[in-house]
């Protein structure tokens, strides 16, 4: 059985012995904002084994002589990356779906195509073979903000 390492399953006192820590170290970083477990009902920390393995780069980075600030700030920005990744994969997902049903369907001559306005700085929707027109014309579809 493969357990999802996001499962928050560990009470307090299991994650420290996991992370090689005091509960009470847990306890400061979760007020930090430096690692925060879920909460069960009634308030009690449960960590996931995500969260322990968060808990010993915490504590890799002490040692290199990181300051609780800096580590904040690197587990934040770690935290921004997983999540820019996990979206960059869902966008490619649903890309691929996108692309396998456009290649299924027949070709038709009145499918849109987008390309830059004449300016450069619009994003026009065009039928296939139509040329760019003025911009009174054109269907703007995206504009670049200034």
């Amino acid at each position: 059985m493969i357990v999802d390492p996001y499962t928050p399953i560990f009470v307090i006192s299991v994650a420290a012995e996991l992370a090689d820590m005091h509960p009470q170290t847990l306890r400061q970083y979760d007020r930090l904002g430096i690692v925060m477990p879920n909460r069960a009902p009634g308030r009690a920390r449960r960590y996931s084994q995500h969260d322990v393995d968060m808990l010993r780069e915490v504590q890799r980075l002490s040692q290199s002589g990181v300051s609780l600030e800096g580590i904040r700030r690197i587990m934040q920005l770690q935290n921004q990356v997983d999540s820019l990744q996990a979206k960059v994969a869902e966008l490619s997902e649903l890309l691929q779906v996108a692309t396998a049903e456009a290649d299924a369907r027949p070709s038709r001559s009145n499918s849109r195509v987008f390309a830059a306005g004449l300016t450069g700085d619009d994003i026009v929707a065009l039928a296939r073979g139509q040329r760019p027109r003025p911009r009174s014309q054109a269907v703007v579809v995206w504009r670049p903000q200034r």
